[in-house]
């Protein structure tokens, strides 16, 4: 497994993501399609076409992203075609990601899949993170399900 960036700020985020209780669940049997803005913690057991801005998220094994995300932290057990934009990232061995991935903190399970660019705490990514993460939780997006 490989950590990248200040242990100590980062510690306090992932505790705190692993803390608070989810708030939102995507049920395997839902399909969405268009942008999804959501606050706290969510999980994605269904698939999703379109980008995604929050907090903290979860994608299940069965859950598929077909879209960009920028949320603050982001676990993946499942497949992502996008860029991933957050705060920390954890990679579990299960998953599948094709696109890039910006994070301050970045985890990598043997066994997860990633083919694309990876940029880890840089103060560029650092930046973009922070206005990102600002900007984006202010607007809401419609959601059209199928």
């Amino acid at each position: 497994m490989g950590v990248f960036g200040k242990k100590d700020d980062l510690s306090q985020d992932m505790q705190e993501a692993e803390n608070e209780a989810i708030s939102s669940i995507i049920d395997i049997s839902v399909n969405i399609t268009g942008e999804l803005t959501f606050k706290g913690k969510a999980k994605i057991d269904g698939k999703i076409k379109g980008d995604i801005t929050g907090e903290h998220l979860i994608l299940s094994k069965t859950g598929r992203i077909e879209g960009d995300l920028t949320v603050t932290s982001f676990i993946c057990h499942g497949s992502l075609e996008g860029n991933a934009k957050a705060n920390i990232v954890s990679l579990k061995k299960e998953c599948s990601i094709i696109g890039k991935i910006e994070a301050n903190s970045l985890t990598v399970e043997p066994g997860a899949a990633v083919d694309g660019e990876i940029k880890a705490a840089t103060r560029e990514v650092k930046a973009s993170l922070e206005s990102s993460v600002k900007e984006s939780s202010s607007q809401p997006t419609p959601v059209k399900t199928s």
